[in-house]
């Protein structure tokens, strides 16, 4: 698990700072040094369940809280993590409600600002990604929680004038042992606020024991799932401001390229096209209506200036990555003597794997609504990066931070692809430039071919296998664009990169003798975080090559790992979990094989099998099980629901598009020549929760990266053909 970064790390205390609402009420938070932020209006909510946080400039607000109870006896939790589907709208405010002792019912959520206190420890910002977000909660809201509820009793005690100990928390309520009295936490917030809290050194209020918890490890109802079936749920598309103007734009398809002219006269002759303007991405069409916006931009004339990256396409790619392949690199991790291990190897193979370009291709295509005042910039947007987005709009307009309040949506996918700032500067600089507000909105198009790709990478591996059959020596080059480089270049140490080595340097098997290098080679096509991040080429390949390796030593592929795992007992146990519940010992079905595969990422633990059978003109999965060790589990459908929409996420990736480039184009547009996984393709997936005491592990990412290894280990199983490239085509089987 990736430790939060040392200066945001908080003590267990969670620094708890405590203050009294005007109107009676108390609040409670992290406590960091921070200015006042914008605060979003009842508008900016993004729905009717999702409730602004009170702006009235009379009350005593900390602006840092992100638990507040109510004099009016409501309880918010501020939500400063985006909600993509992943549920965090849900398990968050579980985590606040366990202590607290209310029902999640009674829990309402509110819209986080922009601020110091909303940093994600992980990801050292107000950010959400990398299947951090719980990870990041689970201490402090748990904490928060739990001395909200000791004020509360203090303050029933205080009133009823009775030792705390007679006094005990549930629904929302304070009870005295006597069963004749209890008081609501509106009736004590005021009281309450006024309490002093224990001291940082003292000793820490205790949380409860797992086996008192009513909520975690419970299944709830969701509480984004009602705002989503009434249509109540408002994701970026649906932000509709007073006088707000829609825009496009048009990109030059070469990549890098820039315009030089255009011609617009029949475009502007459009009805509701208000004007066509050059901007930093392209050439912006800006009208009344998105359809006159759109329909203008068809007909628009753009000219781009000829571009070094016109000779760009896979093929020249890939042979300079094989290039790579040989030569210098820098070095991940060494352990032994892999060269001499190989050299005295009874037998040893060598093989080269090839992992595309992948893009998000989030069912909301990318948008965000802007509007920007000679004194104020507002924001609404679905983004994994809100204080990116506050930072983009600073820069911009020169505003200062608290002046720029970035207002989040649900968000229609997110996947990595919303941590970016592209779609968010056309919204921000068309606003500043038309003093309106404007809706910058995406095509299909748009998305596939100007994306943050998931890195194309090739992987040199070469394995030795000793006479007894053990496996002695593994070595691992992998050659491809560095992620890091261009989005946290201060987390580059030594030439390598995070992301490109994840998965692959700190493998799980114990093998005497170990190499992993790492070959930076960039490439005019930008790359971006990718769900499941670099685990997703990595687990494929490694996963693979054991596989080839088992072959070699004449052993079942399930025996290998155990025997290469024999001191992960954590990493066994879903291994075993998944092989029995699959029937791996079972006689196969006429036709269809498994193959198996292990992924460490985030804290958790999985393995997969795959069912899979083959023919000229297709490859199907046919049922898909899965075992999962993910620490403590809050929510067991949200987990199941997470890793089911990886594998999906994953089987997309494994067995359909891939980005291709030719004369510096990305080739594909749409769902046609990029196409998803439809419903009839669909496996039939178990996913089976192994128990644990441990702190949370993400999901969000964990689905993805063991599918396509296992599906491939099914095929080299049932036709004796190893795969070493996705997607995989079936003509090869």
């Amino acid at each position: 698990m990736v430790d939060p970064p040392e200066n945001v790390r908080l003590t267990r205390r969670a620094l708890l700072k405590i203050g009294a609402l005007a109107g009676g009420g108390l609040v409670l938070g992290m406590a960091l040094p921070t200015r006042a932020a914008p605060l979003p209006d009842a508008a900016d909510a993004m729905s009717a369940r999702t409730l602004p946080i009170p702006a009235d400039p009379s009350a005593d607000f900390v602006p840092n809280a992100w638990i507040r109870l109510q004099g009016d006896g409501r309880i918010q939790l501020v939500l400063a993590r985006s909600e993509m589907g992943q549920g965090v709208m849900t398990t968050l405010p579980m985590l606040l409600a366990e202590e607290l002792e209310v029902g999640l019912d009674q829990i309402e959520v509110a819209l986080a600002p922009v601020g110091p206190d909303y940093v994600n420890r992980f990801l050292g910002a107000q950010a959400t990604g990398e299947s951090t977000s719980l990870r990041d909660a689970w201490t402090g809201l748990r904490e928060a929680g739990a001395v909200a509820r000791r004020l509360l009793i203090n303050a029933a005690a205080a009133t009823w004038e009775v030792p705390e100990t007679e006094c005990q928390a549930r629904r929302g309520r304070v009870h005295h042992a006597d069963g004749t009295r209890s008081l609501a936490y509106a009736e004590l917030a005021v009281l309450a606020a006024g309490l002093p809290v224990s001291e940082p050194s003292s000793a820490p209020i205790p949380l409860k024991s797992s086996d008192a918890w009513t909520l975690i490890g419970t299944r709830p109802r969701r509480l984004d799932t009602p705002l989503k079936v009434s249509g109540q749920a408002r994701y970026g598309l649906d932000v509709r401001l007073p006088g707000m103007l829609y825009a496009t734009v048009e990109r030059c398809p070469v990549l890098g390229s820039r315009v030089r002219h255009w011609r617009g006269e029949a475009a502007r002759a459009i009805p509701g096209v208000v004007e066509i303007l050059m901007v930093r991405h392209g050439v912006a069409v800006v009208a009344e209506t998105s359809w006159a916006a759109l329909r203008a931009r068809e007909i628009l004339e753009v000219d781009c200036r000829p571009s070094i990256n016109g000779a760009a396409d896979t093929a020249r790619i890939r042979a300079r990555f094989r290039a790579g392949l040989t030569g210098r690199a820098a070095l991940a991790h060494r352990q032994g003597d892999v060269s001499a291990a190989l050299d005295a190897a009874h037998r040893q193979i060598e093989v080269v794997y090839e992992v595309p370009f992948q893009a998000h291709a989030c069912l909301e295509p990318m948008n965000c609504t802007a509007d920007v005042k000679p004194d104020r910039c507002a924001v609404h947007v679905p983004t994994q990066d809100q204080q990116g987005v506050q930072e983009t709009a600073r820069r911009l307009t020169g505003l200062p931070a608290e002046r720029i309040a970035v207002h989040t949506t649900l968000l229609g996918g997110g996947f990595g692809r919303r941590r970016e700032q592209d779609f968010v500067i056309d919204a921000v600089e068309l606003s500043q430039l038309l003093g309106r507000p404007v809706q910058v909105i995406w095509t299909r198009a748009d998305d596939l071919r100007h994306d943050f790709y998931r890195p194309m990478t090739l992987h040199r591996l070469r394995g030795g296998i000793d006479e007894q059959g053990q496996l002695t020596a593994w070595f691992h080059r992998i050659v491809g664009p560095s992620l890091f480089a261009r989005a946290r270049p201060s987390e580059m140490s030594e030439g390598l990169d995070p992301t490109l080595i994840a998965g692959a340097a700190n493998l799980a098997y114990a093998i005497p003798h170990r190499r992993v290098e790492y070959r930076r080679a960039d490439t005019p096509v930008p790359v971006g975080f990718w769900r499941g991040g670099g685990h997703t080429q990595n687990a494929f390949v490694t996963e693979c090559f054991l596989d080839e390796l088992a072959r070699l030593a004449g052993q079942d592929p399930l025996d290998l790992r155990r025997t290469l795992l024999a001191d992960r007992p954590r990493h066994r146990q879903v291994l075993e979990l998944a092989a029995e519940r699959a029937g791996w010992s079972a006689p196969p079905t006429t036709g269809r094989a498994c193959g198996i595969a292990l992924a460490e990422a985030f804290g958790s633990v999985i393995a997969t099998v795959a069912e899979v059978s083959a023919s000229a003109d297709r490859v199907r999965v046919h049922r898909v099980v899965c075992a999962v060790d993910c620490g403590q589990v809050v929510h067991p459908e949200i987990v199941r629901a997470q890793i089911e929409g990886g594998l999906v996420f994953g089987l997309t990736a494994t067995l359909k598009g891939a980005i291709t480039l030719s004369d510096g184009r990305v080739e594909q547009g749409n769902f046609a020549d990029y196409p998803l996984l439809r419903f009839d393709e669909m496996p039939a997936i178990e996913v089976h929760l192994v128990q644990s005491d441990a702190a949370p592990g993400g999901v969000s990412g964990l689905g993805t990266p063991p599918i396509a290894p296992a599906v491939a280990n099914a095929l080299f199983a049932l036709t004796g053909r190893p795969v070493h490239g996705l997607p995989i085509a079936p003509s090869a089987f």
